[in-house]
């Protein structure tokens, strides 16, 4: 870096990537802006820069520099590796510190906190920020955290005894070993326990621990989706209750064509009914459990679209999923117990055979593209003759 470009980065003011500091303060305080940049996404630390932009340079760079690097091995959990370098300029030497976006995250202080950046500084990261971290790097899965206030009595044994007669056949085993064995029961302090996906799956109501968790529909006359809908429905249960719920919503509020070919009518209905479960199914399997909103699902007339709380799992582009590139399990529990029941495929190819689909019955792609906080897919329909 020049001095030209660190004059411009100051003239910007500290932001996400950015952060002031003079040469004497805590090493707390130092441990804690580059644990937040390695649990954000990367940045930079000025020593030798005034909260208001001022330069007062550094007195001895070198010492400064051993100091970060020291700090950064032994205060931050896991030790982190940063990059340095001085800068010349009329009024001081500034010291750059390089943090890279850290590729253990979550990282911490050796104090214990977790820090993560903001556009207006850092703060201690949340429940629900770090259980996304841990999941940004496969190392949790919120699908199998334990619902303690939960017991066995809120699932639906006999549902989950008709899910393995039919994927298993006869079988000796006892319902609560496979429960156990299946990574949907935990034992903790001599008490068993059912985890998220136990209660998704099989759960007597769901929503009485996870109130976020379910579908909301509605058919919106018209093209905005601000209109006032003619007809809405909430899916509450487990998520195989949920998709056969939205099925019927689908099925009622879509066109339906019906041809006499020979003594029969044919159905022939709007959109392929494969390619509208694959991305129902893909929003209930596949969103972010630790946003605490539903899936929307919208029909208007001129397309539909679902919309599934969070952004795609962590090194999954959009660019990927419509081309079939990916076949990334943020929720590998909820997918094995869906690819059992044979609503998924497990090739990683679904969506794009689904969007294929979609394509010969109109003539247009569904779109995919992520939203506020939001992955939406966009169905187009066809005009009405």
């Amino acid at each position: 870096m020049d001095e030209l470009e660190l004059l411009g980065r100051i003239r910007r003011g500290e932001d996400l990537h950015t952060e002031f500091k003079q040469e004497e303060v805590h090493s707390d305080d130092i441990a804690a802006a580059l644990v937040a940049f390695a649990n954000t996404d990367g940045g930079m630390i000025l020593f030798g820069v005034a909260n208001d932009g001022r330069i007062v340079g550094v007195s001895d760079p070198d010492r400064l520099m051993q100091r970060v690097d020291q700090i950064a091995y032994q205060n931050c959990e896991p030790p982190l590796t940063v990059v340095q370098e001085t800068v010349q300029t009329h009024e001081g030497t500034v010291v750059v510190v390089h943090v890279p976006k850290g590729d253990q995250r979550p990282y911490r202080t050796h104090r214990g906190d977790y820090f993560i950046r903001t556009t207006t500084g850092r703060r201690r990261a949340s429940r629900q920020e770090l259980l996304r971290l841990f999941q940004a790097v496969e190392s949790l899965f919120y699908e199998e955290t334990l619902l303690l206030r939960a017991g066995l009595e809120d699932l639906d044994v006999a549902a989950f005894v008709q899910f393995c007669a039919r994927i298993l056949g006869e079988t000796e085993a006892e319902p609560h070993t496979l429960l156990l064995n299946w990574g949907l029961v935990k034992e903790r302090e001599g008490r068993k326990c059912p985890t998220v996906a136990a209660l998704l799956l099989f759960g007597r109501e769901p929503q009485k621990y996870l109130p976020y968790a379910y579908l909301t529909a509605a058919r919106i006359p018209g093209r905005d989706v601000s209109g006032e809908p003619s007809d809405r429905k909430r899916m509450d249960g487990p998520l195989f209750q949920m998709l056969e719920e939205t099925a019927r919503f689908l099925n009622i509020h879509l066109r339906t064509a019906h041809r006499i070919r020979g003594f029969e009518p044919e159905i022939y209905p709007e959109l392929p009914e494969k390619a509208l479960r694959e991305f129902v199914v893909n929003a209930l399997v596949h969103r972010d459990y630790t946003v605490h909103a539903p899936i929307r699902l919208f029909i208007l007339d001129d397309r539909v679209e679902v919309r599934s709380p969070g952004l795609l799992p962590n090194t999954v582009t959009v660019e990927m999923i419509r081309h079939g590139l990916a076949h990334v399990l943020r929720n590998p529990l909820l997918y094995a117990f869906f690819l059992r029941a044979g609503f998924v495929t497990d090739t990683g190819n679904g969506f794009r055979r689904a969007m294929l689909l979609v394509r010969e019955a109109v003539g247009r792609e569904p779109i995919i593209r992520e939203e506020g906080n939001e992955t939406v897919v966009v169905i187009p329909r066809k005009k009405e003759e």
